[in-house]
C-alpha cells in the first residue's frame, strides 16, 4: 500500500468529522489501496491490523452461513468505513469484505485510529450514530428474514438498495448484484430470487437488464411489502 496526494478524501466519515489540525496527521499516517472487483479486503476469521474508508467503490459484508452458504450483510459505499466489526476483544474479523467493483480504499492503523478517536471527539460522536444505524438496520433485517414472505424480502431489498446507491443515468439501482448476491443478502435461494425477480418484472414493478435492475412502480411494491408481512 502506497499514498496517493491526489486523491480526494473529504467526503469519508472519517475526514468529515475530524478537526481540521488533525486532516495533515491523517494524511501522514494513512496508506492508500485499489482493490479488484472480487478481490477480498480481509477475510472471516484474519486478524484485525487497521480499519478501511472506502474512497470510491462498492464493497459487500458478508459471512460463511451453513454449509459454504454465504449470508451478505451489508452493501458499504463511498465515504463509509469497514473493517470496524474486528474491534472487539478478540481483534479478529468476524465477517470478510470483497469489492463488487475496482474500489479505493484508505486504510489506517489501530493504534492511529485510536490515537485519533481521543483527539477527536466529534468523530467518535459521529461513529456511534453510524453503528447504532447499521445495528438498527441489521436487527430489522433479521427480524424480516423471520416473519416475512421471501417476496417481501426481496422488494425491500431493492428498495434499500434504491435509497442507499440512487439510480445511474438508464434509470437502474447504481450497483450490480448477481442474483446469488441478492440471494445471500435477502437469505434465499438463487432459483427464488430468479423466478420472484421474474414475476415482478412480468407485473411490471421492476425492469431487468443482465445485472441492473430498475424499479417502475415504487408505491406498488411498498403495497407488496405491506401485503407480505
Amino acid at each position: 500500500m502506497t499514498r496517493n496526494p491526489d486523491l480526494i478524501l473529504t467526503d469519508n466519515i472519517l475526514y468529515r468529522n475530524c478537526i481540521p489540525e488533525w486532516r495533515p496527521v491523517v494524511d501522514d499516517n494513512r496508506q492508500d489501496m485499489v482493490v479488484k472487483k472480487g478481490q477480498a479486503v480481509f477475510t472471516e476469521n484474519g486478524p484485525v491490523e487497521g480499519v478501511f474508508f472506502i474512497v470510491k467503490g462498492k464493497i459487500k459484508i458478508h459471512q460463511q452461513w451453513g454449509n459454504g452458504k454465504e449470508l451478505i450483510l451489508r452493501f458499504a459505499r463511498d465515504g463509509e468505513m469497514i473493517g470496524y466489526r474486528g474491534l472487539g476483544k478478540e481483534r479478529i474479523y468476524p465477517v470478510s469484505a470483497t469489492a463488487l467493483e475496482d474500489t479505493t480504499l484508505m486504510y489506517i492503523s489501530l493504534s492511529f485510529f485510536e490515537r485519533t478517536l481521543q483527539v477527536n471527539p466529534g468523530l467518535t460522536y459521529a461513529l456511534m450514530d453510524f453503528y447504532a444505524n447499521e445495528l438498527e438496520a441489521t436487527e430489522r433485517r433479521v427480524r424480516n428474514m423471520a416473519h416475512m414472505e421471501v417476496k417481501g424480502r426481496i422488494v425491500e431489498a431493492l428498495l434499500l438498495l434504491k435509497e442507499r446507491f440512487g439510480v445511474n443515468a438508464e434509470g437502474f439501482i447504481d450497483i450490480k448484484l448477481t442474483r446469488q448476491d441478492i440471494a445471500s443478502y435477502v437469505g434465499t435461494t438463487y432459483e427464488t430470487i430468479s423466478r420472484m425477480t421474474g414475476e415482478l418484472e412480468a407485473e411490471r414493478l421492476i425492469r431487468t437488464g443482465g445485472k441492473n435492475i430498475a424499479l417502475l412502480k415504487e408505491s406498488g411494491l411498498q403495497r407488496l411489502i405491506r401485503s407480505k408481512k
